[in-house]
């Protein structure tokens, strides 16, 4: 999950990583009365989950809490690069004398986490990595040995800051990876870090994101969830706890096991290829025990999102055996009738693997009429291409 920067900069502080003073606002009084209380310049910046805000006009400084308040009317409600701005950051306005970069995020190649470093930040790191390589240091951090106050100062002297404020940047340092550890981060970056006129080391700007993975260790990140940016579906899948994620095509799809849902996504594309382009909807994984519970309620939120227009359920049975797959698909069609959600739209069931006679012997008898079996996975995707196209075909008709 990526945090805003005013969500960012809070856990930076959580954590005695020096920032700016500020609060975000989300209107335009709200930004007179902080610009008020801070008592001097301040910057209004956009909080968008993307890049390239000032060229966009989405940070501004204002001498007055009167100009606070103008620039947060200016920029709320302002679209940067396909995100609406719903909240802007007021923060205290720097005397900068110098910019740099400095971030730790998972390297999943090397399992290992990288410090990266430079004394050109302000800038898009890309653009310092691509024309100079050389003044971005990249330094290999163990994850059982971490960053100390030693490591810390190798990082530094490797990215060659100034050495009156190595010390500076070095606890800086020390302390972004605390924030990385403890929030259980792949990614915690300052850009810029900047060195003001009198002399403070302070993290301008942050990024961080989090695993989602080790949200249960952290209860308190479940206030950081974007509702406003985030698909109302992939919300409703949270809160079931569903492993969910939104598509942009036309064919739901419901697998156990993440490997077997991918490879779905794939035979479904290339299948929706003969009939208009087709493509998959969703990633949804119910894992390899799924009860009928579960079963239902990732049928519910794959029937209820209005871009769907059928469903493959394809499952492969292992340790929860092929029967047992049938009847939670059969307790779930039935589960949402009785919750006064009849299914409205076509599933196309492809099982296999443990006990698959016996699961296909209870889908036949079942014998409900939207829900139909197809044997192998190739056939199954290209029949539920099919009843997808017609369902789009005549709704648009």
């Amino acid at each position: 999950m990526d945090l805003y920067e005013y969500q960012a900069k809070t856990l930076f502080d959580a954590h005695e990583v020096p920032v700016t003073a500020g609060e975000v606002c989300v209107t335009p009084d709200a930004a007179h009365e902080v610009a008020r209380k801070i008592g001097g310049p301040v910057v209004v910046k956009a909080q968008v989950k993307t890049g390239g805000r000032g060229k966009a006009g989405g940070v501004k400084l204002a001498d007055t809490p009167d100009d606070a308040q103008a620039r947060a009317t200016d920029i709320l409600g302002m679209d940067i690069k396909g995100h609406t701005v719903h909240r802007v950051l007021v923060t205290e306005a720097t005397d900068i004398a110098e910019e740099y970069y400095v971030s730790f995020l998972l390297d999943r190649a090397n399992r290992a986490f990288l410090a990266m470093a430079s004394v050109e930040g302000g800038v898009e790191i890309e653009e310092v990595a691509a024309t100079r390589p050389e003044a971005l240091a990249l330094v290999r951090v163990d994850a059982i040995d971490g960053v100390d106050a030693a490591k810390a100062r190798d990082i530094v002297d490797q990215a060659g800051f100034p050495a009156n404020i190595r010390d500076e940047v070095t606890n800086v340092l020390v302390r972004l990876w605390d924030v990385l550890v403890k929030e259980d981060a792949t990614l915690v970056e300052v850009n810029p870090l900047v060195l003001t006129a009198d002399g403070r080391v302070l993290a301008l700007d942050g990024k961080v994101t989090l695993d989602d993975n080790a949200h249960y260790r952290h209860a308190s990140h479940a206030d950081l969830v974007d509702r406003e940016g985030t698909d109302p579906i992939e919300l409703r899948a949270k809160e079931l706890d569903l492993n969910y994620v939104k598509l942009d095509g036309e064919v739901g799809v419901v697998g156990n096991g993440a490997g077997l849902v991918m490879s779905t996504l794939d035979v479904v594309a290339y299948a929706g290829e003969q009939f208009g382009g087709i493509r998959p909807a969703n990633f949804l994984d119910i894992g390899g025990g799924a009860s009928a519970e579960i079963m239902a309620n990732g049928l519910d939120i794959v029937l209820n999102d209005p871009d769907v227009y059928a469903v493959f359920v394809n499952v492969f049975g292992g340790i929860t055996a092929c029967d047992a797959v049938a009847d939670g698909i059969v307790q779930a069609v039935e589960m949402l009738a009785a919750r006064g959600e009849p299914i409205t739209k076509p599933i196309v069931c492809r099982i296999d693997g443990n006990n698959a006679e016996e699961g296909r012997r209870i889908l036949t008898d079942f014998n409900h009429p939207l829900v139909e079996m197809v044997q192998t996975m190739d056939d199954a995707a290209r029949r539920v291409a099919e009843l997808a196209a017609a369902g789009r075909d005549g709704s648009a008709s």
